[in-house]
């Protein structure tokens, strides 16, 4: 690609900074949730697998091939009958199935279900995951949506997430001695395949 040395032709279209307070951030499998999130986070990203060429001077570094993700970070105002909290909390109770294996059998059962022609539903007769066949636990993630508004609260930037899923939810801590009136917010970590830009 050539390089543009004219210094007219090179500087910025745009030269409107992003805001903290313009996004919009949708999670497919959370409707509860999308509604009460106060923060969301596009998630950095680095090379792993860099190695060092020796030399007879100096080592040169080498680029590695492996990226890595870090943490989707996403806080959100706890309702009232800790409806949104319950569905995240259902969500990784599924995954991680504390009490019998049961719980993921009904995790998968469930998203099968209400995911039109991902999977055939397992037959109730094999309900046990023993005796079940085996099934492709990725029904289990979601993809998410985070929306980047202009000034004008037009979506400018979309940043799609692929095959998310909650790996840490905090708790919900009360006090009585509370005197502001804000409300409770939680915080949850998400990780997922990858996430993507595209311009609106």
């Amino acid at each position: 690609m050539a390089v543009n040395f004219n210094s007219l032709n090179r500087q910025p279209s745009t030269l409107d900074y992003t805001h903290p307070t313009q996004f919009r951030f949708d999670i497919l499998k959370l409707p509860n949730v999308e509604y009460t999130i106060t923060s969301a986070n596009v998630p950095g990203i680095s090379m792993s697998g860099d190695a060092i060429l020796n030399t007879r001077f100096k080592g040169v570094p080498f680029m590695g091939d492996t990226l890595i993700y870090e943490t989707l970070n996403v806080t959100f105002i706890v309702q009232e009958d800790l409806a949104n909290y319950r569905e995240l909390h259902d969500w990784i109770t599924g995954i991680g199935f504390p009490k019998d294996n049961e719980q993921f059998d009904s995790a998968l059962r469930n998203e099968i279900q209400t995911k039109p022609g991902a999977l055939p539903v397992i037959p109730k007769q094999t309900s046990n995951v023993r005796n079940a066949p085996v099934l492709n636990p990725s029904v289990l993630t979601s993809d998410a949506t985070m929306h980047i508004l202009s000034n004008k609260n037009n979506p400018k930037i979309r940043v799609n997430f692929r095959g998310l899923y909650p790996s840490s939810l905090s708790g919900v801590t009360y006090n009585t001695q509370d005197a502001t009136g804000e409300g409770i917010t939680a915080d949850v970590q998400f990780q997922f395949d990858l996430y993507e830009f595209e311009v609106l």
